[in-house]
């Protein structure tokens, strides 16, 4: 996805590659990268969670995706040895990384501390 086509402010994920996360990281001031495959269930599991937060964030927290499979050396360069991982950068920066499947409570408030 080239950096003219990223919406301001997306209200679901966007499916990236390689060159997409290094823009990605420079547009959005607040953004979770969710690296997965889709052969892994977990990751499956948390589709709708992320969807729906996306859609509940939109214009606060951007969401992307990241299929580990097909985008190999992004996923290397960020340590991701277990899917779902996500990493949430904020102004450029990675501020935490979650690995695993949980509920969309316990995922929000994950991400949403860092809107403070």
């Amino acid at each position: 996805m080239e950096l003219n086509n990223m919406p301001e402010k997306p209200t679901e994920p966007m499916t990236l590659d390689d060159e997409g996360f290094k823009m990605a990281v420079k547009k959005y001031p607040l953004i979770v990268f969710d690296f997965w495959a889709t052969w892994c269930p977990p990751c499956k599991m948390m589709i709708p969670i992320v969807d729906q937060l996306a859609k509940a964030h939109a214009g606060k927290v951007a969401f992307a995706k990241i299929n580990t499979d097909e985008h190999q050396q992004i996923a290397a360069e960020h340590g991701i040895s277990a899917i779902p991982t996500f990493l949430i950068f904020k102004d450029g920066e990675l501020v935490d990384r979650i690995t695993g499947a949980m509920a969309k409570p316990e995922f929000e408030k994950k991400i949403t501390k860092f809107l403070k």
